[in-house]
């Protein structure tokens, strides 16, 4: 299980995605898990499917030619849902779309943004206070198009007609706590 875990816990995932399907792709290694597709759009009770939302990088470069809330370093530093950008701005225009938490200044926060089309990035409080002033340059590369949610599906038949649902999900990335 730990192998698994530590397999599936860096992977990008959100509600749609490439990182949803390669997860569910590595479970069917270990139980037939049957793979469905709903499009984007599409109603589900009080709830519409997003757009498929796909990340390829995103980070900010500091004024020292540092990376600041890179994604592959940790996928939590990017809010999720986060729009394609790539831009120089000031610090006081970059705190606007930064999140942290400050009674827990060590965490990462998790940040989505399913149906605004924004971006944002997270990152630790301590490290957000010691941003210094200067040009940052916010760079996402990302894709959100209409596109489906993907879930799994497996069926285990008992002796009885009586039915069990057990639901869960996949994401968010990186949450070994969620």
């Amino acid at each position: 299980m730990h192998a698994l875990a530590t397999r599936l816990f860096p992977i990008g995932r959100s509600l749609t995605g490439s990182g949803v399907r390669e997860t569910l792709r590595i479970l069917q290694e270990h139980i037939p898990l049957t793979m469905h597709e709903v499009p984007s759009s599409t109603a589900a009770f009080d709830w519409k499917v997003p757009k498929e939302w796909n990340v390829r990088e995103a980070y900010i470069v500091g004024p020292d030619g540092r990376h600041i809330a890179d994604y592959r370093v940790n996928n939590l530093h990017l809010v999720g849902y986060s729009v394609l950008i790539d831009r120089e701005m000031s610090l006081a225009e970059l705190q606007e779309h930064l999140h942290s938490i400050e009674s827990q200044p060590d965490a990462i926060p998790y940040v989505t943004s399913y149906y605004a089309e924004r971006w944002g990035f997270c990152l630790s409080h301590n490290e957000r206070q010691s941003l210094k002033e200067g040009t940052y340059r916010v760079y996402v590369d990302s894709e959100l198009k209409d596109g489906s949610l993907t879930y799994g599906e497996l069926v285990l038949p008992g002796s009885s007609k009586k039915e069990i649902l057990l639901s869960t999900y996949v994401c968010p990335p990186s949450m070994a706590n969620n």
